[in-house]
């Protein structure tokens, strides 16, 4: 074979071992690169640490080596040259020529000199570094921990942070005579007639605005609390005693009784909203027959409205009801007490009661107080006894013409004086009412007998009504009317049932039969009824506003009544005239008297007013109308001389802590 072609075939078989080998060290099924269709090295494995443990050694096996060893075909021919290729890298320049060794002898027509080998640089695919390990880096200092290989990660997009205004936290100071509310707001609070669930409340609004003051502005009352003091001081006006409402004194330099100066100001605040609205007496306990329902407003809701206001003067005076009926009365007030009483006061001495044909020195006296004549007898006499009897009436005593200790005491009373405590006391009933008496509603003023329909202010219906005797008296609440009963039965109450029909029928069992009665029995329990019809004596209609008292308003078959002037008939209901002109009124458009007369006599039926209507029964015995014109009634059931008593006996209760305060204030 001629050397060049040799040469070539050299060549090519150490570029097919080079290759072998370079694969040997990779996976048996290797993958081919379909372009160069050479296989394609393996990926490196990525082994992440856990944690500190050290890195484990890689067993990567060395590189064998590759020798080429050349022959000649003949044995005469020279061996070629040995060598090691290593595939590690590409060659950074030519690979030298491989030299011959030196024949012994030459052959004839060849050429005996060197051999020198042609190898062109061996082209290689470019290298992926991703696949391709990176060459041996000079050994580096050994790392004092071992760091955990990480997971290639996208770069990370760098955001500055905003500009962020600077935060400055201050802490708390406390405020002015905190700690000293703080101490002394349990003794402060502490006033005889506010309960203790009112007290239990102030507290804890004070607590709830962090034990600071409420209307103590450094050194003195602040401008709104002046307000309220001012508010306070005139409770006169609407018939309240100042003295109930007695303002604390305080030392602008005494802390203490600065803080105690705040917390009785909420307190005296809180009574008189409460007093306001009907809490100086219990009027259930007056008669089991008042059983009005009152709306006494609490603790939280009276501060929580002075403290939100800008005038908590105002708002404490809007506790007083709001009715015109309240105003006239509160106006007249004020006018009586602009003019100096000019009747002459003449001292009536005790002793014993005085009857009509009683022979007394004090007879004169009486008759001078009263405005009578001279008489030549000191006989108590029947123009006497007339005047004093109507004394009593206007004095809201029993008017029986009776010269007792009582009447003495009330005579040695002005008579401006008098007139005062009885419209505080007429006005004490208004605290009864509820403050929205309804766009709509019914007024009964039981002393006046009447009945009057309201609608947004204005009288739309007026009648004459029957009320209950004096023993058996009607009942003053309020409620709402629901519905009405046309041909209704009347079922004896038991009040009646006791007096009237048991000892009857004890004598007579056919007492009810005879009287168009219906007897039924059961058990030992026993019912009469009268069934409808033109002699029930609820008439054809009834008007039921369903009530713990078991009253209503009705009609009547004996009419005639209607015309005396004092009608004070019944068992307790109220007998309307006319019922079917109120049922126009309370029934709507829809039922007319037309049509609710056509079912008189065709059973018993109920009709649904269509919407509750607020009904009232009153006790007005003085009235004062738009005009100042006052209107006195009979106190048909003593109601209002038993107001006046409590608010007296009232009086005189918080008249001793009253001093006493004075007396602890004159001492500091």
């Amino acid at each position: 074979m001629p050397r060049r072609h040799w040469a070539g075939s050299a060549s090519a078989s150490v570029l097919v071992l080079f290759l072998g080998a370079a694969s040997a060290f990779g996976q048996p099924a290797a993958t081919i690169d379909s372009t160069l269709g050479v296989p394609l090295p393996e990926q490196p494995e990525l082994r992440i640490l856990k944690g500190d443990a050290p890195i484990e050694h890689l067993d990567v096996p060395a590189l064998p080596e590759v020798t080429v060893k050349v022959e000649p075909e003949h044995a005469d021919e020279p061996a070629m040259v040995t060598g090691t290729v290593s595939p590690s890298a590409r060659p950074e320049a030519a690979v030298p020529a491989l030299e011959a060794p030196t024949a012994p002898a030459s052959t004839p027509g060849v050429d005996d000199g060197p051999v020198v080998l042609d190898i062109p640089e061996i082209e290689l695919p470019p290298s992926d570094p991703a696949l391709v390990p990176a060459a041996k880096p000079e050994p580096a200092p050994q790392p004092e921990a071992p760091v955990p290989l990480r997971a290639a990660q996208p770069p990370e997009t760098v955001i500055p942070p905003p500009d962020l205004p600077k935060v400055v936290v201050e802490l708390p100071v406390p405020g002015p005579l905190v700690p000293e509310i703080t101490e002394h707001a349990a003794a402060a609070v502490a006033l005889q007639r506010l309960p203790e669930r009112e007290r239990g409340e102030i507290l804890a609004a004070y607590q709830a605005n962090g034990n600071k003051p409420f209307w103590i502005d450094g050194k003195g009352w602040s401008e709104t609390a002046k307000l309220l003091v001012a508010r306070l001081e005139r409770s006169s006006e609407d018939g309240l005693r100042p003295t109930d409402y007695a303002l604390p004194v305080f030392e602008a330099s005494d802390k203490v009784s600065l803080a105690e100066a705040d917390i009785r100001l909420s307190a005296l605040a809180v009574l008189y909203a409460r007093d306001a609205r009907g809490g100086r007496i219990d009027p259930r306990r007056l008669s089991k027959l008042i059983t009005p329902t009152l709306y006494l407003p609490t603790a939280t809701e009276v501060l929580s409205e002075l403290t939100a206001v800008k005038d908590p003067g105002v708002a404490l005076a809007a506790y007083n009801p709001p009715h015109q009926g309240y105003l006239n009365l509160k106006a007249k007030l004020a006018e009586l007490r602009k003019h100096q009483d000019d009747t002459p006061m003449v001292r009536i001495p005790a002793g014993p009661e005085l009857k009509l044909g009683m022979r007394d020195d004090r007879v004169h006296l009486v008759r001078a107080r009263l405005g009578l004549g001279p008489s030549q007898e000191p006989v108590f006499d029947r123009s006497t006894s007339t005047a004093v009897a109507e004394f009593q009436k206007q004095a809201g005593l029993r008017a029986n013409g009776i010269l007792s200790p009582q009447t003495i005491a009330a005579l040695g009373t002005p008579v401006t004086a008098r007139q005062q405590q009885d419209i505080i006391a007429q006005m004490e009933r208004w605290r009864w009412l509820p403050p929205d008496l309804g766009e709509r509603h019914i007024i009964v003023n039981v002393p006046e007998y009447q009945v009057r329909v309201f609608d947004h202010g204005k009288i739309v219906h007026q009648a004459r009504v029957i009320v209950g005797k004096p023993d058996s008296a009607t009942p003053i609440f309020s409620h709402k009317m629901d519905h009405v009963i046309v041909n209704p039965s009347w079922f004896v109450p038991p009040s009646i049932l006791k007096k009237e029909f048991l000892p009857g029928l004890a004598a007579d069992p056919e007492y009810a039969a005879k009287r168009g009665y219906v007897v039924t029995r059961r058990g030992n329990s026993i019912s009469v009824r009268q069934p409808p019809g033109e002699r029930n004596a609820l008439g054809w209609i009834k008007f039921m506003f369903p009530n713990e008292h078991a009253v209503y308003l009705h009609d009547t078959p004996n009419r005639r009544l209607f015309a005396a002037e004092k009608r004070a008939f019944s068992h307790g209901c109220v007998r309307v005239d006319n019922p079917f002109l109120l049922a126009d009124q309370v029934l709507g458009p829809q039922w007319t008297t037309e049509r609710l007369k056509r079912l008189i006599g065709s059973g018993e039926r109920m009709i649904k007013l269509p919407a509750p209507l607020p009904i009232h029964l009153v006790y007005n015995t003085i009235v004062v109308d738009n005009d100042g014109r006052v209107t006195s009634f009979d106190d048909l059931y003593g109601f209002h001389r038993l107001v006046r008593q409590a608010l007296e006996q009232r009086a005189d209760a918080s008249a001793a802590p009253a001093a006493k305060t004075r007396e602890a204030a004159a001492r500091r």
